[in-house]
């Protein structure tokens, strides 16, 4: 690939990524996004925890394609986790890599917690008549 499609890959996946997670850990607040929301969740969730059985606890396909795009071209210092990545890639802070998993794990469940109880809600909701 050349270098400037691997720079376009690389802004597409740190926008993209960067939005998904935000999607993830917000999506659940607007109504008629519940359900998207809880989808991507279920499937980050596969992700880190069943692809995880086989690639290692925390695996992500987003990121494991963002970093051979990275890798191209030439980043070979990258961290394990995408949001210790995220913050040193957006406040140039260097995070525990330890306390950053925690804080991902705690905010992915309580997302999924929200987003499952407030989808529950609305189905029971739309089937009540």
């Amino acid at each position: 690939m050349s270098p400037t499609t691997l720079e376009l890959l690389d802004t597409f996946f740190l926008a993209f990524h960067t939005l998904l997670i935000l999607f993830n850990s917000l999506g659940w607040i607007i109504r008629r996004l519940r359900w998207y929301n809880l989808v991507t969740l279920l499937l980050t969730g596969f992700s880190w925890f069943v692809m995880g059985i086989w690639y290692g606890w925390g695996y992500c396909f987003c990121t494991d394609w963002h970093w051979q795009v990275r890798r191209a071209l030439g980043d070979t210092d990258l961290p394990i986790s995408y949001i210790t990545f995220l913050i040193q890639h957006w406040t140039g802070f260097q995070p525990d890599p330890y306390l950053v998993d925690i804080a991902t794990g705690t905010v992915f469940g309580l997302a999924l917690i929200c987003s499952s109880i407030l989808n529950y809600r609305d189905f029971k909701k739309s089937h009540s008549t």
